[in-house]
């Protein structure tokens, strides 16, 4: 039986927490911190205790894991299904965090950019084969001269 089968079976009693974690393939512990966080308001509870979840579960966790993959914190996710909640769009707010989120990625590129020009560099200032011991506190073996053409 496939998960929808069993969602379509299951709409009379709601979805059960391991049922709602297969369908958008999270773990149980993950629903429930997303209830504790305040991502996901609590269920109804069956007579025997279970939660019972209903469909709208699984488009918010959806639409949580969207956010999640754009680099979007749990907090500021739990912001915009605060509005969203509301009825009101979120398109100001998600914009502006988005924008936020863009700087963040453009100068961890910068960064990595950087990084990458300093490897190659020490990459190509290793000496061939015939490899003299590492000078001490660093991690490449003087040139002639005693100059190390690598940092620590």
């Amino acid at each position: 039986m496939s998960t929808v089968d069993r969602m379509t079976t299951t709409v009379g009693r709601g979805l059960r927490v391991a049922e709602l974690a297969s369908a958008v393939g999270l773990s149980r512990d993950t629903i429930r911190y997303y209830e504790r966080a305040g991502l996901l308001p609590p269920p109804e509870r069956t007579a025997g205790g279970y939660r019972s979840y209903d469909a709208g579960a699984v488009d918010r966790l959806r639409f949580i894991q969207g956010a999640q993959r754009l680099g979007l914190r749990l907090a500021d996710i739990r912001d915009l299904l605060t509005v969203r909640d509301t009825g009101t769009c979120p398109c100001e707010p998600a914009e502006e965090l988005l924008r936020r989120r863009l700087a963040e990625v453009d100068s961890e590129i910068s960064r990595l950019m950087a990084l990458r020009v300093e490897m190659v560099a020490m990459a190509d200032a290793l000496p061939a084969a015939d490899c003299p011991a590492p000078s001490p506190g660093t991690w490449c073996p003087p040139v002639e001269g005693g100059d190390s053409r690598c940092s620590s």
